[in-house]
């Protein structure tokens, strides 16, 4: 990151995160959009609190930004950046662009798996805080939003480099082959890419076990919920390992695990296999299926389309706020 003389934070607020299907579905919390704004206010108080300098956020269509800064005496250093919105998806990628020009490189993203691997498709060199206020989230903390506003000032205002005390993420990337179009598309992951069997492309619910067929992770968390904990449950994988893990599903030849496979709601899932991915190792998958990234189906295989699939460490710097404030604290930065 350049030593700018201006610290410069962006927020990005997914308005929807936290209020899909899920809540009928599966018995999912549901994050209001007061509740949101609230977190917005706690986190621009403390990023100010350690000297940031401005801090963007975006336009959305429930005033959630504007209303969680309106009162504060800090006004003048807060910028609320307009662009058309689409109502879609599409509104995270304009908000990481419109910060990132407006000279933004620390952002908090305040959304799911979902949200945060939108901004890592847009910006995969940011230095990101995610918080979570989605359903199935592993990427994302779960952390009061005052403590991530300074941890995230911290690193905005170079008090500590983010190089030196944050971690790369790690992504599955994907390239599949549509034989039919002669196409190639490429996409990512930052948890889970599952290839799914007996599926639609057009469906919001949560995954059952007899549509797995294969699944890619780059973190296996015992302690998580929904594709996470599968592998999870028999060869667990953090966010600092340095490795992903390949499962097959099925016939329970190798094990059998029963998981929260959304907030709520339990199921059980057959394993047929199940490997560490090393760091860039490619793995096969073939069609007939729908490739799914972090929980959003994306890509539909054909019999004859096939996929190619690797983790690698490339993806957006993460803050974790508890040792960069306690690196803060032995380094004297908090002493006032």
């Amino acid at each position: 990151m350049n030593h700018a003389t201006v610290s410069r934070l962006g927020i990005i607020v997914n308005p929807m995160s936290g209020r899909d299907v899920r809540r009928v579905a599966a018995r999912a919390s549901t994050t209001t959009h007061n509740d949101k704004q609230q977190h917005v206010t706690r986190l621009v108080l403390g990023a100010l609190e350690q000297g940031v300098d401005e801090i963007y956020l975006g336009n959305e269509p429930f005033r959630i930004n504007e209303r969680a800064v309106e009162n504060l005496p800090e006004k003048h250093k807060i910028k609320i950046l307009p662009f058309k919105l689409t109502h879609t998806a599409q509104d995270t990628a304009h908000m990481a662009n419109a910060m990132w020009d407006a000279g933004c490189r620390v952002f908090i993203v305040l959304g799911g798996d979902g949200t945060n691997r939108i901004v890592a498709k847009t910006k995969p060199d940011a230095i990101v805080l995610p918080l979570s206020t989605g359903t199935n989230n592993v990427f994302p903390q779960l952390l009061e939003a005052s403590i991530a506003g300074i941890a995230a000032g911290l690193i905005a205002t170079d008090k500590l480099g983010y190089k030196e005390h944050c971690y790369r993420a790690k992504q599955v990337h994907v390239t599949a082959k549509q034989s039919h179009s002669k196409t190639t598309i490429q996409d990512l992951a930052l948890i889970d890419a599952v290839l799914l069997k007996d599926d639609s492309m057009g469906s919001l619910l949560p995954f059952t076990s007899k549509n797995l067929q294969s699944i890619f992770l780059t973190r296996a968390e015992p302690a998580s919920v929904g594709i996470s904990p599968i592998g999870g449950y028999l060869m667990p994988s953090y966010a600092r390992d340095d490795f992903g893990v390949f499962m097959t599903c099925g016939e329970a030849t190798e094990a059998s695990v029963r998981v929260p496979i959304s907030p709520g709601l339990y199921d059980s899932v057959g394993i047929s296999s199940i490997t560490k991915m090393a760091l860039g190792t490619e793995i096969s998958c073939s069609g007939p299926g729908i490739l799914a990234f972090d929980g959003d189906r994306s890509i539909s295989l054909e019999p004859t389309d096939a996929a190619t699939i690797a983790v690698r460490r490339d993806g957006p710097w993460i803050i974790e706020p508890a040792p960069i404030l306690s690196a803060a604290a032995a380094a004297g930065i908090l002493k006032r």
